[in-house]
């Protein structure tokens, strides 16, 4: 489409032109191209210019004479850039009303300019120009100026300056005065035209067209796109009623001429149907338009003109389609009759497919007409254009071309050219062009759109044509990189046919860019493609795909086989030149891995009949070879290849003698000899061997057979299992024998080309042996015993992995502190026994211990002897592992490749948790102090433990036994390192009798309890008590100390308010009065209301007030005495006294475990015995007291 003037491209725009004071000119420029639709202009500086717009007579003059052409070459860019329909004559002010002379000079300029746009019908404004500030105008003079200029009022227009906003509406003035004009001319030269039209008032056709085509052009300057496609395709069905009528010019330009026209139709038929959203109807008239002009070939010699027209439209169609918006696809527009438009024909691509195909045509034609022409004797016009085919240019009408004559200085036109002149004109123009890079060019540009549309076929069919052009013109390489990607796609889908063209054609590249092995490679592949008839392909459209190679049969599949084994034998050359055939020099090597499309050529199959296996015990394996090759193929050696090279064995061909076969270098290796070694064509051939399996265990894997065909000459073929093995992708669904690998239909299913061989048996065994579940805190012992069974134990080690039982290592890595305590599970150290010392010499025998890890060597161990050592583990938290030891160890010292012997053996243990510490806080016996935490809202959600200023609280720290097994607790104390010593008064309450530290076995569940006291000496928010340490150990030999800390919680100290006090007799008699007291102490600077109650008791009858109220003196005490008399004998509950404070309206409730007494029945003489105090119950009470 580039190839089209600017003119066609382009929708028309209206040209205006401004004529005189200049300097105004850019600003009204400017303004006109920023409006919607932009109008050109056309600017004159001054008057003297106007000549240039000056034209020819009208065609009402020469509408009786013969036309030279259908459209002039010329007459659309003189509309859009000579020709305006606007003529703006800019005066200055001071001109019009100044000086006469001045006024003078305008008038005849004005007639000047009338007489040159009254010929073309130009419309006229007359812009008056200010320059400074307004004066009053002469009205007779401006009435002067109209009629002179001949226009109305309103195209005289006042170009103010003043200030912007005056010259911005100055500017929108003349834009609207000119977009009227302009409309208004292009409409009534339209009309003029088409009445022509409906009036047939033209004698010639070629007028009917050319008239058709202005009134379109005039109407596309009017945006009336319906009027502009009206008329152009008018003038389109207008041109094919003169295909075989007009006689102006010779058979072959006349052609020409009438395809240049209907293509400049056609396109902007094409354009303005695609611009308004009518795709479908687009593509449809573009069919149309095709099938009209392809079959007007000519004459032979100017067939490549013709195609190179064809090729054109697709070309220009196909850019117009990519740059409109393609709706999808479906059917036609409802409403009419044309047949529906493919999914294909939507697409860009297969336009620059065809266009691509077409040129492609083209090529054929000139190459045909350039061989022809060489026969031929030439005429002297002929020979002189050819000579210097710049001298034909283009005519004055499209379509048309002229002979350029040199005369002295000047260059005159001739009419026209002769046929055979014009032919040769054609030729040499194309002999200029390279084609082929047009054709891949386009091919490209399909292929690019194509791969965008994710059709990946119609892509591949382009890159097919893309490498064939690379191929036509000499480029291999490129040719031969796209029929590689082609051939890849085709052997996927299985495109039998397709993949033999191609593999042709790569088959020419490798030979021409001289790679022997790329060449054997695609014969061998092409031999052995599943094509089993003998119907040769003669269609003559496939004929040139199959030029290289010969069409798909078997018979051409036997040829190229025979040629390519004779060639590997060394019975043929390829070339000449001996670099690049196969011979001493140049030995060959092809590979066939799991994806080769060469597994057809040759296909390995290896089978062990058994799983695994001890090092050096013989097993069978079974080795079958499969080929598609149309031929038998005699094979001289087989060489298998195992991952451990001394299982590698040979199998030679007793036919062919030994001079002519090769062996490896080295060590002896096994040979096995047969009396025929040849495959026969989808015939499994089959080998069964025992094989001696490795020393070493592991797996023993078959890697590769190499097939050996002639001296210089072999395939490596990868080793394939029965089980895991695919089918021949081109081969699975034709029409042929299948039989299975190997004889064992079973082994054929789930035979694998490895062997698992295993380790000799150890003779060596390892124990590990716990004294239980493992306690958190303590160190763990685990006794590791190595006994020897029969094998002596050289350069042993030992691994130990601790192993959460949940999956992975016990060490947490992630955690934020790096000590110890930040893991579960550690691995302390590894001591040895008491009978092998030499473990403990330091890093020689203890290689690496980590956290969770640890590597140990250990010593020489003869046969029959042992070695143990004891592994420390810790717990540092309840946990489950997994310990997991690795002894590996070799059986003999100083030989060579001697198998190292593993034992592996795992033990789980459960770390629990053995000493569970708890606390509890109490106060005196018989003593309730009211505290300012207890007169607090009920609301106060602060739960920590409150204790009396300077008052005795009893402090119990209890250790239980989690564990399973019996502990020894040795003691508890309480640890304040670092903690201030002035803050409280902590002592442990034990007799003075008793030892310090007595161990007390501790059952499982059982509880060992330490009293002690504490007595705050400050008041505080948080006061911090300390670490309670339970130091305990096993109930077994000697086992470690180990300690357990449990940090006190902070406590919180208040002065009491109140302290309500109960007095009693620890023991009373029956029916003997007793007196019991109730002391109040205020503590407090203010006087306190206290409101006591007594409830009665059916124990005991009761004396003195049971309700009232006292007051209680600042830092004084009050006593309520009461008298009561038991009326039961035995432990009984006093009265419940019950005592408010109204000021802060709190409660004091003794605990009635302190209001307990124990009633005598009778007067009992007794005597006390020890003054010690023991705990009981709520407080301090005296000791049990026994009678004498």
């Amino acid at each position: 489409m580039e190839e089209y003037p600017e003119e066609l491209r382009t929708p028309p725009v209206s040209l205006v032109s401004l004529v005189g004071v200049p300097e105004l000119h850019p600003t009204i420029s400017s303004f006109l191209h920023s409006e919607a639709p932009p109008m050109n202009t056309l600017a004159l500086p001054d008057f003297s210019k106007i000549s240039l717009m000056a034209s020819k007579q009208k065609e009402t003059l020469d509408s009786h004479r013969q036309p030279g052409g259908f459209i002039k070459r010329d007459w659309l860019s003189k509309h859009r850039t000579r020709l305006p329909s606007v003529v703006a004559a800019l005066f200055n002010w001071d001109h019009v009303f100044g000086d006469p002379t001045q006024w003078l000079q305008v008038c005849t300029d004005i007639e000047n300019l009338k007489v040159v746009i009254r010929v073309q019908n130009i419309k006229l404004v007359v812009v008056l120009v200010q320059t400074g500030p307004r004066d009053d105008g002469n009205e007779d003079r401006m009435i002067a100026l109209r009629k002179r200029a001949e226009i109305d009022a309103k195209y005289l227009i006042v170009y103010a300056q003043k200030d912007p906003l005056e010259v911005k509406q100055s500017l929108s003035r003349l834009a609207s005065i000119f977009s009227e004009l302009s409309l208004t001319y292009y409409r009534d030269e339209g009309r003029r035209l088409k009445t022509r039209i409906e009036k047939k008032t033209f004698n010639f056709p070629e007028l009917n067209i050319r008239y058709c085509f202005k009134v379109a052009v005039y109407a596309e300057f009017r945006r009336d796109w319906v009027e502009a496609l009206k008329y152009y395709e008018n003038a389109y069905f207008a041109l094919h009623e003169m295909i075989g009528i007009t006689t102006r010019l010779p058979p072959i330009q006349r052609l020409v001429e009438i395809k240049a026209v209907a293509e400049q139709l056609h396109f902007k038929v094409s354009t303005l149907l695609l611009h308004s959203g009518k795709v479908f109807e687009a593509i449809q008239w573009f069919w149309k338009h095709a099938a009209w002009y392809k079959r007007l070939i000519g004459v032979p010699e100017a067939v490549l003109l013709h195609w190179e027209w064809v090729s054109r439209q697709f070309l220009v169609f196909a850019e117009l389609l990519e740059t409109s918006s393609i709706p999808s696809a479906g059917v036609s527009p409802s409403g009419t009759s044309e047949r529906q438009i493919t999914e294909w024909e939507l697409q860009p691509a297969y336009y620059y497919q065809l266009a691509a195909h077409y040129l492609r045509e083209k090529k054929i034609s000139l190459g045909f007409q350039l061989s022809m022409s060489e026969t031929l004797k030439r005429p002297e016009g002929v020979a002189a254009i050819e000579s210097n085919p710049d001298s034909v240019v283009p005519s004055v009408y499209v379509g048309q071309f002229a002979l350029l004559l040199e005369r002295g200085d000047t260059f005159a036109m001739q009419s026209s050219l002769s046929d055979a002149e014009y032919i040769a004109y054609a030729i040499e123009e194309a002999k200029r062009f390279q084609d082929s890079y047009e054709i891949i060019a386009l091919l490209r540009k399909s292929f690019d759109l194509y791969t965008t549309l994710n059709s990946q076929r119609m892509a591949s069919y382009c890159a097919n044509r893309m490498a064939r052009e690379y191929l036509a013109s000499g480029d291999f390489g490129s040719a031969k990189k796209l029929f590689d990607s082609i051939a890849g796609r085709y052997r996927q889908e299985g495109w039998v046919t397709l993949l033999w063209a191609i593999l042709g054609y790569l088959r020419e590249c490798s030979k021409r860019l001289s790679l022997l092995k790329d060449y054997i490679e695609y014969s061998l592949e092409i031999a052995a493609l599943p094509v089993l008839d003998n119907d040769e392909i003669d269609s003559s459209n496939n004929k040139h795909d199959y030029e290289l190679i010969g069409p798909a049969s078997f018979s051409q599949r036997v040829t190229i086989s025979e040629e390519v084994f004779n060639l590997l034998k060394g019975e043929s050359a390829l070339m000449s030149n001996d670099s690049l055939n196969i011979n001493e020099d140049h030995p060959l090597c092809l590979e066939i891995d799991l994806v080769s499309p060469l597994r057809a050529v040759l296909l390995a199959c290896v089978a062990f009949h058994e799983q695994a296996v001890k090092p050096g015990v013989p097993t069978m394996l079974t080795l079958s070879l499969l080929s598609q090759l149309p031929h038998p193929v005699e094979i001289d050696q087989l060489e298998i290849q195992f991952n451990q090279s001394p299982c590698n064995f040979i199998i030679c061909n007793e036919q062919i003698s030994q001079g002519h076969q090769s062996f490896p270098e080295g060590d002896n290796v096994r040979v096995e000899k047969v009396s025929v070694l040849k495959l026969e064509t989808n015939k499994w051939r089959r080998f069964t061997y025992d094989i001696k399996s490795a020393d070493q265990s592991g797996k023993l894997e078959c890697l590769s057979i190499i097939v050996r065909i002639g001296r210089h000459f072999s395939i490596c073929c990868r080793a394939e299992s029965p089980a895991a093995m695919e089918d021949l992708p081109l081969w699975k669904f034709e029409d042929r024998v299948e039989t299975l690998p190997t004889k064992d239909p079973s082994l054929s299913f789930s035979g694998q080309k490895l062997i698992q061989v295993e380790e000799p048996d150890p003779l060596v065994d390892v124990i590990l042996t716990t004294p239980g579940p493992a306690l958190v805190g303590e160190n763990f012992p685990v006794s590791l015993n190595v006994i020897s069974k029969g094998h002596a134990i050289y350069s042993g080690e030992i691994k130990i992995n601790l192993v959460d039982t949940r999956g992975g290592l016990v060490s947490l890595r992630d955690m934020e502190s790096i000590s110890s305590e930040a893991n579960h599970v550690e691995l302390l150290g590894v001591s040895g026994s008491s009978e092998n010392n030499e473990l403990q010499m330091g890093s020689d025998s203890i290689r690496k211990i980590q956290q969770s890890f640890g590597l140990i060597s250990i010593p020489f161990v003869n046969a029959g002897e042992s070695w143990s050592c004891r592994l420390d583990i810790k717990w540092h938290r309840p946990k489950m592992v997994m310990l997991y030891v690795s002894l590996g160890y070799y059986p003999t010292s100083g030989e060579p490749n001697v198998q190292k012997v593993h034992v592996h053996r795992s033990l789980q243990i459960e770390g629990k948790t053995a000493i569970v510490v708890n606390h509890r806080y109490l106060t005196q016996f018989r003593r309730d102090p009211l505290l300012p935490s207890k007169v607090k809202n009920e609301s106060d959600t602060d739960r920590s433990t409150t204790l009396p200023l300077n008052e005795t609280s009893i402090l119990l720290v209890t250790a239980k036994n989690f564990s399973e097994v019996p502990l020894q607790v040795i003691s508890i104390t309480i640890e304040r390192d670092g903690l201030d010593d002035n803050s409280c008064v902590l002592r442990e309450a034990t007799p003075k009798s008793a030892p310090k530290y007595e161990m007390t076995l501790l059952v499982p569940d059982g509880d060992y309890k330490q009293v002690f006291s504490l007595s705050p000496l400050s008041t505080s928010q948080e006061l911090e008590v300390g670490t309670a340490c339970v130091r305990w150990k096993r109930d077994v030999g000697d086992s470690d100390i180990v300690t357990t800390r449990h940090r006190l919680p902070d406590v919180k100290v208040e002065k009491p308010q109140i302290i309500v006090t109960l007095e009693y007799p620890p023991h009373v008699v029956l029916g003997v009065p007793f007196s019991f007291c109730v002391r109040i102490e205020n503590q407090t600077q203010l006087l306190q209301e206290i409101r006591y109650s007594l409830v009665d008791s059916q124990s005991f009858l009761l004396s003195g007030s049971h309700c009232d109220t006292v007051f209680v003196l600042p830092h004084s005490s009050q006593v309520l005495s009461f008298m009561a008399v038991a009326l039961v004998s035995g432990m009984q509950q006093l009265p419940q006294v019950s005592a408010s404070a109204i000021r802060y309206s709190a409660g004091l409730q003794p605990a009635s475990s302190g209001s307990m007494v124990f009633v005598f029945p009778s007067q009992q003489s007794l005597k006390l015995e020890g003054a010690s105090c023991v705990e009981e119950g709520g407080g301090i009470a005296p000791e049990p007291i026994s009678a004498q």
